[in-house]
């Protein structure tokens, strides 16, 4: 529900003003990033209100809907090839290069920047713990930046310990096996139709508050997708695979916690920046996951 229609609009705007508070942002100026698309349509969408210009630079597995967006916001674009983060190819290296060759311009490094995380102990965590009156038993989400794990479990955790606070992981990401090993990094293997979430590294954002992780949950494909159709279905709500995944979470996270809690997670986005995607018959084919959609809710793929 936030302008840019996804919870990054939150960090997006805050790492902005903390460019501008620090003075390396002036009028005029530049703001560059490397993103999965959503804290890049939130940035397009600051910086436009702001006056300021914006270049983006994204993994090239990325849905076109989120590229075609970014350039309708007026931000520059440039689809670069999905490489780990240690390689000087990946997209967050190439947006600080890009930055630093630029004068009056800041890379915002929104997974290292930690007004990310202020964000959300400012505005997200508050609001979770006065809109359910204090009576939160736990929270669950994934994480690509950490800022809004991060950011809301220490806020609630300030309120009360005993609030319960998992992460929630993709296949493919080291997080899960970090907080359940006790801080050991495992190489990362595997995928995820998930967009912006799962991680190799801990990133700054997340560095302080990962030993408050209280257990963390690793989410199937299989289950993240058949809760986007379950979700349309049974809620009417119309949520992409990262959300789907923070239900998913959310409800395995009840079963443990047991009868009576009280559990929150983030509805990140809406399923419109991957529709061509998430309800495609041959896309979803393609990752062997046509099985994962019961035959009753099959209906909703309506593309070929």
């Amino acid at each position: 529900m936030n302008p840019g229609g996804s919870v990054k609009d939150r960090a997006a705007l805050y790492v902005v003003k903390d460019a501008e508070e620090c003075g390396l942002l002036k009028p005029g100026g530049t703001v560059v990033e490397g993103t999965a698309g959503n804290t890049g349509i939130g940035l397009a969408h600051v910086c436009r209100s702001k006056g300021y210009k914006c270049v983006i630079y994204m993994p090239n597995t990325q849905s076109q809907e989120k590229i075609d967006l970014l350039r309708m916001l007026g931000a520059e674009v440039y689809p670069v090839p999905a490489v780990p983060f240690e390689d000087p190819a990946n997209y967050n290296h190439q947006a600080k290069r890009h930055a630093e060759k630029l004068s009056n311009a800041v890379w915002t490094n929104q997974f290292d920047n930690t007004s990310n995380r202020r964000a959300h102990y400012e505005t997200t965590g508050p609001e979770i713990w006065d809109q359910t009156d204090g009576t939160v038993d736990g929270f669950t989400c994934a994480t690509g930046t950490a800022g809004t794990l991060a950011g809301v479990t220490k806020f609630l955790k300030e309120k009360n310990p005993n609030i319960k606070c998992f992460l929630a992981d993709p296949p493919g990401s080291v997080l899960y096996h970090y907080v359940k090993s006790g801080g050991a990094l495992l190489e990362r293997s595997g995928t995820s139709i998930t967009e912006g979430i799962g991680q190799g590294r801990v990133t700054d954002n997340l560095k302080e508050d990962i030993g408050s992780m209280d257990d963390a949950m690793q989410i199937p494909d299989e289950k993240s997708i058949e809760m986007v159709y379950r979700l349309l279905d049974e809620e009417g709500l119309y949520v992409g695979a990262s959300t789907a995944l923070n239900v998913v979470a959310a409800a395995e996270m009840a079963k443990i916690l047991g009868p009576g809690k009280k559990i929150v997670t983030i509805l990140c986005d809406g399923a419109y920046r991957y529709q061509s995607r998430l309800f495609s018959r041959q896309w979803l084919e393609s990752k062997n996951l046509l099985n994962a959609i019961p035959d009753h809710l099959q209906k909703y793929i309506v593309l070929p």
